[in-house]
């Protein structure tokens, strides 16, 4: 992990300051250590800091019920589901954009640079597209 991304954790309270040398450098301790493994895990599997913060609060009150950690989970899951679902609606308008151009025609002809002119298809099975879809 970059230093630079250890301090904005310090600076956004996801990580407490460390304590300094004597000749004021940071000294991270095995604590530290191991809680920036957590956040980084949490980051690599997409949850947002809020998201992140949440656990790690939650996770320093060992003796509660997990209800909370579990309900954070479980919309994170509904999160990457809900993505996936727009990233396959791409990937099929992708391969019909793809699937009607020859690749041996002008610019001013391209079948793709057509399609990605028009607004997409509609079907009745089909959840409209959103921002989030494109982005």
């Amino acid at each position: 992990m970059k230093i630079v991304t250890i301090r904005y954790y310090e600076q956004i309270d996801l990580m407490p300051l460390p304590l300094r040398t004597q000749g004021n450098y940071r000294s991270y301790g095995d604590d530290a250590l191991q809680r920036l493994r957590f956040i980084r895990r949490c980051r690599d599997l997409g949850f947002t800091l809020d998201q992140v913060r949440d656990l790690l609060r939650l996770a320093s009150e060992k003796t509660n019920p997990c209800e909370e950690v579990k309900q954070i989970a479980a919309q994170h899951r509904k999160d990457v589901e809900d993505k996936l679902e727009d990233l396959e609606r791409l990937a099929q308008e992708l391969r019909r954009i793809d699937d009607s151009c020859r690749g041996n025609c002008v610019i001013a002809g391209c079948q793709i640079v057509e399609a990605l002119s028009s607004p997409p298809e509609r079907s009745s099975t089909r959840k409209p597209w959103t921002a989030r879809t494109v982005l």
